[in-house]
């Protein structure tokens, strides 16, 4: 990690995204990703995957996990303007990038619980980007939100349980979904096999930074996660 902190400025975020990302809690950015940046991303998916006992904390076993933090083209994406822009409007505040790595369910595997990432308060953290490698849908292990209930009334909704509101996402490689920390969701079972290849990028308030940097090593992060971003 870098001992010197570059501080980037990020734009605001238009209105209408806003406005849907307060609303629902979620975002999903359709064909975000260059089309030609897609094939290198998946190469580097398959170059870095890793089997669970080669992690420095072994990983579960329904998942294919790929260390590729340190790939150019990814670190680009992490930086693609839309993301850094919707991530300042929920965090407003100055936050950095905690850890990006690839991730796809296996087949009959990647079923999660619906579940927030954060406390069940207002206070947003961290804030997720899935940037998809593949087609994503309910047979293939898409992730499932639950709109509204990132805040207010919705942090009463409990985890662990089935919702009748819960929306499978659907869409096509080069498309971004956006979360808060707050926000109930949870990856589907991949019932085809079809791949379903994604990047998981992590995004924390710089408040976080302490307790990041002291577990690095175990979440197998090797970049450095010293630029700062602020609006």
């Amino acid at each position: 990690m870098s001992d010197v902190l570059l501080t980037t400025t990020v734009n605001r975020l238009d209105a209408e995204n806003a406005r849907r990302l307060d609303d629902d809690g979620f975002l999903l950015l359709r064909g975000a990703v260059p089309v030609d940046w897609r094939e290198p991303l998946r190469t580097a998916f398959e170059a870095g995957e890793l089997p669970s006992e080669k992690w420095p904390v072994p990983r579960g076993r329904d998942w294919r996990h790929a260390l590729l933090d340190l790939d150019p083209i990814v670190q680009r994406v992490c930086r693609l303007p839309a993301l850094l822009a919707a991530t300042h409007h929920v965090l407003r505040a100055p936050f950095f990038l905690a850890q990006v790595e690839g991730r796809a369910p296996r087949l009959d595997g990647g079923a999660q619980l619906l579940h927030r990432d954060g406390p069940g308060s207002n206070l947003m953290e961290t804030m997720t980007a899935l940037v998809y490698l593949d087609p994503f849908g309910p047979d293939n292990g898409g992730t499932q939100v639950v709109a509204g209930t990132h805040r207010d009334d919705g942090l009463n909704v409990p985890a662990g349980q089935l919702h009748r509101e819960a929306k499978v996402m659907t869409g096509q490689a080069g498309d971004i979904l956006l979360f808060g920390s707050t926000l109930l969701h949870g990856a589907t079972c991949n019932t085809s096999g079809a791949p379903r290849r994604s990047l998981l990028i992590c995004y924390a308030l710089t408040s976080l930074r302490e307790s990041y940097d002291k577990n690095r090593a175990i979440r197998g992060v090797r970049m450095d996660t010293g630029e700062v971003f602020a609006g």
